[in-house]
């Protein structure tokens, strides 16, 4: 059976209890808890897991919010980072996040590695695409750039993201704590699709996986950096669970699922059965949009 999950925007509730009683009474089994969630949430949270009205699919780094950080950030500290100060931060704030996952029961941490610092070609393309260039010379010239840009400073940036995972992945396998390394929106974020493969063969861990993130992979495929189907052939194999969402072409992802033009029928199949299906939706869709994906969904793939 496939354990539905979600994971809900927390930015509105000053009690964890409340958010989670919200999410329960949608009918799902089980929740991954935010980037966003604050350090104040957490005594609701942990009193409803001990009362075993919920259980936790995942963790989304850095959870809890860091104190310093106002608002949601998975990226407000990198391990790819030159800053040494600004790594020691990101690995000690995952240890946290991961002893959060080891006391909650929950079995998957989820983790954005950095970013090549340069500017966005993603963002660049995205709004060329939207003004309907997607096949002018423009975008061809700006992509190629971009490309050539990031694949000459990668190399500069990956040592410090494998010494910064290299301790993260050790203390995750004290606390039983699997890693998932999610699939990003920009083509600038580490690791790039063609980077992945090697890194996980390189850490060799059965701590580590990959985590998909269908909407994000739709917009690199709808700007034409990957094709998402012979992706998920080649990494599916290797993933631990996925956010589940839809995207209106080019980039308008965080939809429910049937909202867009992901091709979930020829998509779904290629992942593990047992994967975390994590329900990842806009804070702005209604709690029947969602139920209704759900209903959806198990027409389309049982439940």
């Amino acid at each position: 059976m496939i354990a539905f999950s979600t994971c809900w925007n927390s930015g509105r509730h000053t009690d964890g209890a409340e958010m989670l009683r919200e999410i329960v009474d949608l009918g799902f089994d089980r929740v991954e808890l935010g980037h966003g969630i604050r350090i104040s949430l957490m005594p609701g949270i942990q009193q409803m897991f001990e009362a075993g009205k919920v259980r936790f699919s995942s963790l989304h780094n850095f959870c809890p919010l860091p104190v310093e950080v106002m608002g949601a950030s998975p990226d407000c500290y990198q391990f790819s980072s030159p800053n040494g100060g600004e790594r020691e931060r990101a690995v000690k704030q995952t240890f946290q996040t991961i002893d959060f996952a080891e006391r909650l029961g929950a079995p998957f941490v989820v983790m954005h590695l950095g970013e090549v610092s340069m500017r966005s070609v993603t963002d660049s393309l995205i709004k060329l695409a939207r003004k309907g260039e997607q096949f002018s010379r423009a975008y061809v010239r700006e992509k190629i750039r971009g490309v050539e840009k990031r694949e000459a400073a990668a190399p500069g940036y990956l040592p410090q993201v494998k010494d910064c995972m290299k301790r993260v992945v050790e203390y995750a396998a004290g606390k039983k704590v699997k890693l998932g390394i999610e699939g990003r929106r920009g083509y600038e974020e580490i690791p790039s699709e063609r980077e992945l493969p090697a890194l996980l063969d390189e850490f060799n861990s059965p701590q580590v996986g990959y985590w998909h993130d269908f909407g994000h992979i739709q917009i690199k495929e709808n700007l034409a950096f990957l094709d998402h189907a012979d992706w998920l052939r080649q990494i599916g194999p290797r993933a631990f669970g996925c956010h589940v969402q839809d995207c209106i072409w080019p980039a308008q992802d965080h939809q429910p699922p049937f909202a867009g033009d992901v091709d979930l029928d020829k998509l779904v199949p290629l992942l593990p059965k047992n994967c975390a299906w994590v329900w990842e939706m806009s804070p702005r869709k209604t709690a029947e949009e969602i139920q209704k994906s759900v209903v959806t969904w198990k027409k389309h793939f049982g439940s």
